[in-house]
């Protein structure tokens, strides 16, 4: 866990979902990979083509943008897919239910975090599938609203997905802390509107957050 800031008057988490507030290597695979074989049918290529491509998008990205990394969602629409698209895709097939389980840590330190503090969720996936993922984990009920891809149809690290946020929350960027796995993505913007932040590996360090913002 890296904690960059703790607002003096926390009153709100904006967790990220996936690699956040669950730890799984296959299915955090699958979720990229299944898009990937989706681009690869409708362009007529073989899935190893579609891989080799984003692989090198991203890289090319992340050398022109000072190592900062790039949403799937942004790769494919550099690649002519549109969000809508992506979106579509998405909702289709991802099934979280196939990789994930209730996860009796995360629903009590989500239940503790809950009795002091405001929880939201902003993910890169469309609000069906990030709905599947908690009601999988055994958390929906922790989370009202859920700012998806197909909210503003913008992928973080856009501003629109923040701000509609803290929009729902009701709550000024001062007052919230963003958590997730991957700065680029999670941390960096919402840290820049004035947030907190917490970077995590993974669910296993989400357990400790109430213990480190006490």
């Amino acid at each position: 866990m890296k904690i960059y800031k703790i607002p003096e008057n926390l009153r709100a988490f904006i967790f990220d979902i996936d690699s956040t507030l669950y730890s799984n290597s296959a299915y955090a695979f699958e979720q990229v990979d299944c898009q990937v074989r989706q681009f690869a049918k409708e362009r007529g290529i073989t899935a190893d083509e579609a891989r080799r491509m984003v692989a090198d998008y991203r890289k090319k990205f992340a050398e022109e943008h000072n190592g900062s990394k790039v949403s799937l969602g942004n790769t494919l629409l550099a690649f002519g897919v549109p969000i809508e698209q992506s979106v579509q895709w998405r909702r289709e097939l991802l099934e979280p239910a196939d990789f994930l389980y209730k996860d009796e840590q995360l629903i009590q330190t989500l239940k503790n975090l809950k009795s002091k503090y405001k929880l939201i969720c902003v993910t890169n996936n469309p609000v069906l599938p990030a709905r599947k993922t908690l009601e999988a984990l055994g958390v929906s009920e922790f989370f009202s609203e859920i700012v998806g891809l197909d909210t503003c149809f913008k992928s973080k690290p856009a501003v629109e997905p923040f701000q509609t946020a803290l929009n729902l929350l009701n709550e000024k960027a001062e007052n919230c802390v963003a958590v997730g796995d991957r700065y680029d993505m999670d941390i960096a913007l919402p840290l820049e509107m004035g947030m907190g932040g917490i970077l995590v590996s993974g669910v296993e360090e989400v357990y400790q957050i109430l213990e480190t913002v006490i």
